[in-house]
């Protein structure tokens, strides 16, 4: 005979009933238990070394910033992946391999809202100045959001920030080495953030806010427009300022006929192309000739191509270079009206293994303007050198 079943769950154990077994004696009942065993549940999925974690949900709660695993944003969102790649692309520049403040090799961590990569012993330093000075986030542990990706992107890195903090740097001051004592180098890296002492005195912060929202190419620029801003058809470009460019002299130019060449240069920017005379039979020829281009809002680096002139066939290259105009437009609308001012230098243009500089080049006021001596080793080339002199003129 048999009772009707009664299943009672408690810990994986089912009660399935009383049932007589005839073997048994009579009027004794067998309690006959099932232990249920879990699901089996299907198994992770093993992740792979160096594997990247989801990217999180796209949503997200109110007020939350969405925010990066480092060293890199991993995201669906083609927008932040753009920003991340953009972080990356300025991380390996030759300038920021370095510290900023000392030159030790392969920094680690970066000031977020100065723009500067850092090693391990001036990231202390900074750390220590506190949030409000200087931001400090490891590239390969911390979490970047958005604002700290965009603040490194828009003051461009190390030497786009180190044009205008070590602007006044003397030469009796020199900077901290990889290996010099946590004295000295708390001593440079305060004078240099804190107090500002290597910048024009009208530029320094005294909300002690940061690099990025007082001199940064960005809010320049912006302030700059509120007053200079033209109105303009579409037909026509907006300019900025003008550029007096005086090509000096070339040395050791390349041979492009027979032992000599016909030398002349041809600068490029925003669609304009102005070109030098051309110098017959002269490897080292000296120009000393303005040619004046105009500098649209948007501007890029200007092209310089030196070409040998052919009577009956194509002209040859002879090498070639590109100038960043940055720092010398950053420090020229950061100044102002720099007529009253004495001599002076008021920024940098910094020589790196990506650039053709022969040597770094200072933006300084002569005589109320702002002008900028240019040594360039030409690009592509077996030789050449060339030698320019930029002065701007706000338009």
């Amino acid at each position: 005979m048999s009772y009707d079943r009664e299943r009672i769950h408690h810990h994986h154990v089912t009660k399935v009933g009383y049932r007589n077994r005839r073997r048994n004696p009579p009027h004794v009942a067998v309690l006959v238990l099932r232990v249920h065993q879990p699901a089996p549940q299907p198994h992770p999925a093993r992740r792979s070394r160096g594997a990247i974690a989801p990217a999180p949900p796209a949503t997200l709660p109110p007020g939350s910033r969405r925010r990066y695993p480092a060293p890199y944003p991993a995201s669906s969102n083609p927008q932040a992946s753009g920003k991340a790649r953009k972080l990356k692309d300025l991380m390996i520049k030759s300038d920021n391999r370095i510290c900023a403040d000392c030159g030790a090799p392969d920094p680690k961590w970066a000031s977020a809202n100065i723009g500067v990569f850092l090693c391990l012993k001036c990231g202390d330093v900074h750390r220590a100045l506190g949030p409000d000075i200087s931001k400090v986030l490891s590239v390969t542990l911390d979490d970047w959001s958005d604002s700290d990706i965009d603040s490194m992107l828009e003051v461009g890195g190390n030497s786009y920030a180190n044009s205008i903090y070590e602007a006044f740097l003397p030469k009796d001051h020199p900077k901290p080495k990889p290996d010099s004592t946590m004295e000295y180098r708390t001593k440079f890296i305060r004078a240099k953030y804190e107090t500002q002492d290597f910048l024009k005195p009208s530029l320094r912060i005294s909300s002690r806010s940061s690099f990025k929202s007082t001199t940064s190419v960005k809010s320049v620029d912006n302030n700059f427009s509120s007053t200079s801003r033209k109105d303009v058809s579409d037909d026509t470009r907006e300019f900025i300022g003008e550029l007096n460019i005086t090509v000096v002299k070339g040395t050791n130019l390349a041979v492009r006929d027979m032992l000599t060449s016909d030398p002349y240069v041809i600068l490029t920017l925003g669609g304009q192309k102005v070109q030098s005379t051309v110098k017959k039979s002269d490897l080292n020829p000296v120009w000393n000739e303005v040619l004046k281009i105009s500098v649209p809002r948007n501007y890029r680096p200007l092209k310089l191509e030196v070409y040998d002139h052919d009577m009956f066939s194509a002209d040859d290259i002879m090498g070639e270079a590109e100038i960043d105009l940055q720092p010398m437009i950053t420090a020229a609308m950061a100044f102002g009206d720099t007529s009253r001012l004495g001599d002076m230098q008021i920024g940098r243009w910094i020589m790196t293994k990506d650039n053709a500089l022969m040597k770094d080049s200072t933006v300084n006021v002569v005589a109320g303007k702002v002008k900028q001596e240019v040594h360039l080793k030409l690009q592509n080339v077996e030789s050449g050198e060339l030698e320019l002199e930029l002065e701007w003129v706000l338009d």
